[in-house]
C-alpha cells in the first residue's frame, strides 16, 4: 500500500523514480521496490524522507486515516496525566505523532 502511495504522489509530482531515490538518498532500486511491493518493510528514515521529498506527511504516505475521537480508557487517561506531571505538553506530544503512526502503521502490517 505504502509503495503505491508513493508512485501515485511521485507522478503526480512529475518526478522520475531516479529523481526520487537521488533527493531521497535512497538506491533506485529499493524505491522500485517499494512502489511494486517487494520491499514492504522500510525504515521510519526512509519513509521520512522520502514524505520530505514528496512535499507531504507521512501520514499521508502510511495511509493513516484519522480515527474519530474516541474516550481513552482509564489506562491512557493515566498516561496522559504521567505526561503531564514530567512537563511535557500537548504541543510536545505533536512531535511524536509521526513517531506512533509509524509504529502503528507497522502493526497493522503484521
Amino acid at each position: 500500500m505504502i509503495g503505491k502511495k508513493i508512485a501515485e504522489i511521485r507522478r503526480k509530482r512529475g518526478m522520475s523514480l531516479s529523481e526520487l531515490a537521488e533527493r531521497a538518498n535512497v538506491s533506485k532500486s529499493y524505491i522500485s521496490g517499494l512502489e511494486r511491493s517487494i520491499n514492504e518493510n522500510p525504515s521510519i528514515q526512509v519513509i521520512n524522507r522520502i514524505a520530505e521529498i514528496l512535499e507531504v506527511n507521512i501520514t499521508t504516505l502510511i495511509g493513516a486515516e484519522r480515527e474519530a475521537e474516541e474516550c481513552p480508557e482509564k489506562e491512557w487517561q493515566e498516561f496522559v496525566s504521567e505526561l503531564k506531571e514530567t512537563g511535557i505538553d500537548k504541543e510536545q506530544i505533536g512531535e511524536y505523532r509521526t513517531l506512533i503512526e509509524f509504529i502503528k502503521w507497522q502493526k497493522e502490517k503484521n
